[in-house]
């Protein structure tokens, strides 16, 4: 058996395994899961995540997520199976997958509606993840019928392999709303609407005693009359973070992560509150507060980066909503808003037509680079491996020289980041010149 140091660098390659089957990278995935191979050959985590990698590149899947509200323009699948649950739900076409799982559209014959059929994928789930998967359902259903929640209609198992059946949401979802939306910015009065929906499916669910762990656009669907509805709840964390969850490691999706979940912090309802801000800023800027070259870049950023205000960067983010989005982006929850129906109060007072705030163009360029962190690659990749390096066993002394303003502190602080992800305590010090 590996030892603990082992573990954790074989741990760290099947979480960067697992985000990017997430973003169905797929020779990213191949590449981690042979890393893991190499040092633990019957390593059963990357058997399938490398399997996965395999089968998705000889169908030549579309790169879309596994959501029950894909639009018929679905990626190809294999041979769809006839119905699942003793010809039950009869299955009509593909939807689309993630890590663990492939949806469909089914229709119920025994009640007679059209359903996403959820068919979970069990390689490398041990008897634990396979009961968390309907346990969170569970929760789910136990909180009732809302109309801003996907409805899960049933759960169970089929053949062995656990499935979840919900509402079929014929509209899309809000990233393929951001996709197809001009220069990626739908309307502001479609954003608040949104917006709007989330914050009292949100209230409902924290209400209820539960958070989602995992908002983002992908996760919010759309109902063919436009409302929104919050779906995958409590799946991203069960399905496709579950040997995560299972070690103690970062939860969710980072571009919507907030500071506290990706340090393995106390979650609290206000998490959920974060990732909706970045999910507006999104949606009004067109991009994610934060963006870099890999997951640990954007988790810094999160962490030590205030994101440059929305107004600098689009003229179409009224004043009053600009204060909203960065008060739900505060690195400390106590700086949040206090509630879901705290930032729905506020956003009813937005008028969509406003224009955003006026700035002197002399510091835009200035303003615009802030967060975004280049230059200094090679010397981080350098620092992380050296730090791979200590955590099995095998320590140096490192140093890191240079003038000042070339970019060491934040260097320094990419690899606190990286580190603490991976369970390290870190200690600053300060020298200070004497007389």
């Amino acid at each position: 058996m590996p030892s603990e140091r082992i573990q954790r660098r074989i741990d760290a390659f099947l979480d960067e395994a697992d985000e990017a089957a997430t973003q169905r990278d797929w020779p990213a995935v191949a590449e981690k899961a042979a890393a893991v191979l190499g040092i633990d050959p019957d390593n059963a985590d990357a058997k399938s995540f490398l399997q996965m990698a395999r089968s998705a590149t000889a169908e030549s899947a579309d790169g879309g997520s596994a959501n029950p509200s894909t639009p018929a323009a679905a990626p190809a699948a294999p041979a769809l199976p006839a119905s699942f649950v003793a010809g039950r739900y009869a299955v009509r076409r593909f939807l689309g997958e993630g890590g663990r799982k492939r949806v469909y559209l089914a229709h119920d014959s025994r009640l007679d509606r059209e359903v996403a059929f959820c068919s979970i994928r069990t390689e490398g789930l041990d008897a634990t993840g396979r009961e968390r998967v309907l346990r969170e359902a569970q929760s789910m259903g136990r909180l009732g019928a809302h109309p801003n929640l996907v409805t899960i209609h049933d759960i169970g198992e089929d053949g062995g392999a656990p499935f979840i059946v919900e509402e079929f949401m014929g509209g899309g979802d809000v990233a393929a709303l951001i996709d197809q939306a001009a220069d990626h910015r739908p309307a502001v009065a479609r954003t608040l609407a949104i917006a709007k929906d989330v914050c009292r499916g949100l209230a409902f669910i924290h209400n209820g005693g539960l958070i989602h762990r995992d908002l983002k656009p992908a996760n919010v669907f759309l109902a063919s009359d436009g409302t929104a509805k919050i779906g995958d709840f409590g799946l991203a964390v069960s399905l496709d973070r579950v040997r995560l969850t299972q070690h103690g490691m970062m939860m969710g999706t980072v571009s919507y992560m907030p500071p506290e979940q990706a340090l393995s912090g106390e979650t609290t309802p206000k998490a959920d509150l974060y990732s909706l801000g970045a999910m507006l800023y999104e949606m009004v800027t067109g991009k994610p507060p934060f963006v870099g070259d890999d997951p640990t870049s954007v988790i810094s950023q999160h962490i030590n980066t205030a994101p440059v205000a929305p107004s600098w960067v689009t003229e179409r983010c009224p004043p009053a909503l600009e204060d909203v989005i960065l008060q739900l982006l505060e690195k400390d929850p106590a700086k949040r808003p206090e509630s879901a129906r705290a930032v729905l109060a506020a956003l009813e007072k937005v008028d969509p037509e406003a224009k955003s705030a006026t700035h002197s163009d002399s510091n835009v360029l200035d303003r615009l680079a802030k967060g975004v962190f280049v230059g200094r690659e090679k010397e981080l990749e350098r620092l992380r491996k050296a730090f791979d390096e200590a955590a099995s066993g095998r320590g140096s002394l490192v140093m890191l020289v240079g003038e000042p303003g070339i970019g060491k502190t934040r260097t320094t602080q990419e690899l606190e980041t990286y580190a603490r992800m991976r369970g390290a305590t870190v200690l600053w010090g300060r020298a200070h010149e004497s007389s």
